[in-house]
């Protein structure tokens, strides 16, 4: 009998032992989840397209930085981005440095969002499962994520985004027919009037991709304004005539990423939610990084550097958009040529020049392309759980092309804002390759 219970202690003092050594292996498949999550949260918050990069990007730069302290190929951002002074130092030889930053990760991302039950259950979650596998090292490793998460917080903080949320909204110049109008059917504010004011990750000021100005307003038939504007109206129709849906609608319809369509039927008013253009490029790093294997490391780093710049893309091209403070297509439309047209996607709250997400196609793909190359084909499914079916590309910067006629196609914009926007994004996505070191060559 003595023996049988020596035995038994035995059994479960090596058990327990055995458990405590498990180690906790944190994998890509596990920094998707997350991001994902992240990515539902918005869309069910309806973040704006600009708030919706801030996000992605404070998160991943807290993973990030505690991954490159244990990776000699990596470079820390401090020093590289504004502002950004070193994270504490590891202070326990227990730490997951993978397991830290995912956790980082997970607390950044909790600050961020609106629903933070949502994902307060959901780290809760994952905590309960590491724990279970191995308390010590799982302990010592959100210790130090936490140290890094309020380090990240208080520099995040500092970004002057608290400051932009009691500025004055923008006062519509209904006088002049050149500026930008509220559009149906909910007739919004223009969105974040002030995102030029925030702090910038690499490059140095929100105008230094500054475009050249719009075309000079004029409905003079003769005007490369009226030839933009009409060139809108005529695609549209010719595009929907047959009833059918077209190349060119589904191509609209595809990369619409308007995280609020106003709905109305009758006296009821509703949203059709979806992503931000953002998110989608954050959903082709996914893509990009399953389908080349990439390890848990290369992901963060994919992740980073790609929303850096997407961070970055969005405060230039709000920079721009309430300077030039130009008129939507539809405005125009409804006023001089059709007052029941509508253009297939809905006109979002802002003006019009240059197209955000041509600025944001072009500078995520000129990050992703420096990464995996320039023939980098892939499918996208990021849209099917919004209903819309795969498409295929042959590079990042093929996406990005379609990406930004998408938009004329859609008639919310003029060729002008969409080939000048794609450039601008390009601009500022090769200033990012070039300013931002780090991968260790």
């Amino acid at each position: 009998m003595k023996k049988a219970i020596i035995f038994s202690m035995f059994m479960c003092l090596f058990l327990g032992c055995k458990a405590e050594r498990e180690p906790i292996n944190v994998t890509p498949k596990d920094l998707h989840s997350a991001i994902d999550k992240v990515v539902g949260i918005m869309v069910n918050d309806i973040f704006s397209p600009p708030v919706a990069s801030r996000i992605f990007v404070y998160p991943n730069i807290a993973a990030y930085e505690i991954m490159a302290q244990n990776n000699s190929n990596y470079n820390s951002l401090q020093g590289q981005i504004t502002d950004l002074k070193s994270i504490p130092k590891v202070d326990s030889e227990l730490v997951n440095y993978n397991l830290a930053a995912l956790i980082a990760h997970l607390e950044v991302s909790k600050t961020l969002v609106y629903s933070k039950n949502i994902m307060q259950n959901y780290s809760d979650s994952l905590y309960t499962l590491w724990s279970s596998k191995n308390k010590k090292e799982f302990e010592a490793s959100k210790n130090y994520a936490m140290q890094v998460a309020d380090h990240i917080n208080t520099w995040k903080n500092t970004d002057n985004y608290t400051e932009t949320r009691t500025m004055p909204q923008y006062v519509v110049n209904q006088k002049n027919p050149a500026r930008w109008q509220k559009t149906p059917p909910a007739f919004m504010d223009g969105i974040e009037p002030h995102w030029n004011k925030l702090r910038p990750f690499v490059i140095d000021y929100s105008a230094q991709f500054k475009p050249i100005p719009p075309p000079e307003f004029s409905m003079d038939k003769s005007s490369l304004f009226y030839k933009e504007l009409k060139e809108v109206y005529d695609i549209s129709n010719a595009i929907t005539e047959n009833g059918d849906a077209s190349e060119e609608v589904e191509i609209a319809q595809f990369w619409d990423c308007n995280p609020y369509v106003s709905v109305t039927r009758g006296h009821l008013m509703f949203a059709v939610k979806k992503i931000t253009p953002g998110a989608h490029w954050i959903g082709i790093c996914k893509i990009a990084c399953n389908e080349s294997n990439s390890s848990f490391e290369d992901t963060i780093f994919t992740y980073t550097k790609t929303s850096i710049a997407i961070a970055d893309a969005f405060i230039s091209c709000w920079d721009e958009k309430y300077r030039s403070n130009l008129v939507r297509p539809e405005t125009l439309i409804n006023k001089h040529f059709d007052e029941n047209w509508k253009p297939i996607l809905q006109t979002p709250p802002f003006p019009e020049y240059t197209s955000g997400h041509s600025v944001v196609s072009g500078a995520a793909a000129i990050i992703l392309t420096s990464i995996f190359g320039d023939n980098f084909a892939f499918d996208d499914d990021t849209e099917v759980k919004y209903g819309l079916p795969i498409r295929s590309f042959e590079s990042f910067n093929k996406a990005a092309d379609e990406a930004a006629i998408s938009r004329m196609y859609g008639g919310i914009h003029y060729r002008e804002a969409v080939e000048v926007g794609l450039r601008q994004g390009r601009n500022l996505g090769g200033f990012v390759i070039e300013n931002l070191k780090m991968k260790v060559n």
